[in-house]
């Protein structure tokens, strides 16, 4: 049972983020956390935004090639958490994430490792619907369209570390559905993720106006 009953608005908290960067990028055929997105990686442009945004801890969701990518942030100050088994479904890797996070924090936005677009403006304003006491569940939405990062008030700690794994997080939001509010945002890339190259590719050319860096090998 979660108390309906909300003393925010607060003055000051602690959020995190898990950026779930564990999966074998099948369909890219290449390992797209690291992949030239401007002048930095797809996750570090993930890493920016968040903290940019307020966030104050951050945890690096790692399985397949996971010290590539640890050694790629190596100067950041991030939290690294491990999933020994990266063909398993997303629910996992938020599982390990959630273990990872210290007990103060109070909510924690959610995304996968492949939006590297989205604006800063976007967690500024989830974060202030939070504290608002709007929702506890927040998802931004362009013209219609759900997106990421998500953000999940910690009282519901216990259920990401028990989602179902053919649901995920859609289950926790079908679930909870009075907890869950869709915010309105102006920025499209909260909905662009990189599936595919034509997906980076464009992306790439529609952010910075360039095309993507060919890669070699």
């Amino acid at each position: 049972m979660i108390d309906n009953k909300d003393p925010r608005p607060k003055t000051k908290d602690h959020l995190a983020a898990i950026i779930l960067a564990a999966g074998q990028s099948k369909r890219m055929g290449a390992l797209k956390p690291l992949l030239p997105f401007g002048n930095k990686s797809v996750i570090e442009n993930c890493i920016d935004y968040l903290s940019s945004g307020g966030v104050e801890t951050i945890v690096i969701v790692l399985g397949h090639r996971a010290e590539a990518i640890k050694e790629r942030l190596s100067h950041l100050p991030i939290q690294f958490a491990l999933n020994p088994n990266p063909e398993s479904e997303m629910a996992e890797s938020i599982a390990c994430g959630v273990r990872a996070l210290p007990l103060d924090c109070e909510a924690t936005f959610i995304t996968p490792a492949d939006y590297p677009a989205v604006p800063e403006t976007v967690v500024v304003t989830l974060a202030g619907n939070w504290r608002n006491g709007s929702a506890r569940i927040l998802i931004p939405e362009h013209a219609g369209h759900g997106g990421h990062p998500v953000l999940v008030d910690l009282c519901f700690r216990e259920n990401l570390l028990s989602l179902d794994p053919g649901r995920g997080l859609r289950g926790l939001f079908d679930d909870n559905r009075e907890h869950v509010r869709r915010v309105p945002v102006d920025s499209p890339f909260v909905a662009r993720d990189l599936d595919t190259w034509d997906d980076y590719r464009a992306l790439h050319e529609e952010v910075y106006g360039v095309a993507a860096p060919e890669l070699s090998g």
